[in-house]
């Protein structure tokens, strides 16, 4: 980690601490789904008392991503249909694109680039998840966790753009990931970035060791290493695929067993292009839900 006098830790500390904080509602929407006695009726009061975000909910859940056949217009219905995990990832995933898929946060990375690299991420990860047989309930986290694994970079971008530019350059010219030219810029990385910003709205569980351990799997040793793997794999997919933009050209190499220890063969990965695209035309409704 980056010693505590570290002058771009301080710049990005300070950044985290004066974005908005998530929606209360939000905050208790995670608060509840916590409770493993959770009802879909207990979610449906929470999300219930916050127009906008049950109006968002209900869009995701009738738009393309899910092909159902039927509108739903009731939340409580919707709830059941997908499960309260699910609608929890739903809200979380909403609430934290309306903080940061805002232009003024991307100085130095392309906005559109960015995220459609993060999408991409999500869907690829979600596919890994179901090729490996994990539950429909748990789908979703798989897919939340990709969508949201580079939000470090924002802040940095935000606050150390130069800085930024120049990690970008010393990436290129050495032909090296760019969490490590960020480190040997910096001092600071962008999955210590996003482990701040999961510090700072209390995020915990699979999505924040996601968000921290991605370029690290072989340091994990929490109870999530199916989505850290996961989103490992997805990332360095999209990276050497060149979908989206992520600021990085050179992707580390994977440690030799992480397909084994996925339980998804590396051959799969060389027949998905066409359905990726498809699934990341669907899931862009994301990006069009902010307020």
């Amino acid at each position: 980690m980056p010693s505590s006098d570290s002058e771009s830790m301080r710049k990005v500390r300070k950044y985290i601490m004066t974005m908005p904080s998530l929606p209360t509602t939000v905050a208790k929407v995670l608060e509840v789904c916590n409770n493993p006695k959770t009802s879909p009726v207990d979610l449906d009061r929470v999300i219930s008392l916050d127009p906008v975000l049950m109006g968002k909910v209900l869009k995701l859940i009738n738009s393309a991503y899910y092909g159902l056949q039927n509108q739903v217009t009731s939340l409580v219905r919707a709830i059941i249909m997908l499960g309260v995990n699910t609608v929890k990832n739903l809200a979380l995933s909403t609430a934290v694109l309306d903080r940061l898929a805002d232009k003024a946060g991307f100085r130095a990375l392309n906005m559109e680039g960015f995220w459609r690299h993060s999408l991409c991420v999500g869907v690829v990860a979600k596919m890994l998840a179901k090729k490996k047989g994990v539950g429909t309930q748990r789908l979703d986290e798989f897919f939340a966790a990709g969508l949201l694994h580079d939000i470090g970079k924002i802040p940095m971008n935000n606050v150390l753009s130069d800085e930024y530019v120049r990690a970008m350059g010393l990436a290129d010219r050495e032909r090296i990931p760019l969490f490590l030219a960020e480190k040997r810029s910096m001092d600071l990385d962008h999955a210590e970035a996003g482990a701040m910003i999961g510090e700072a709205w209390h995020l915990d569980g699979p999505i924040a060791d996601a968000i921290r351990f991605h370029h690290e799997v072989s340091q994990y040793e929490g109870k999530s290493e199916d989505i850290v793997l996961a989103i490992a794999v997805a990332d360095y997919y999209a990276s050497r695929e060149g979908i989206g933009f992520s600021g990085c050209l050179y992707p580390d190499k994977l440690p030799p067993d992480i397909y084994e220890r996925l339980g998804v063969p590396k051959a799969w990965l060389e027949e998905i292009d066409a359905a990726v695209a498809a699934e990341i035309e669907k899931a862009s409704v994301f990006l069009k839900l902010r307020a």
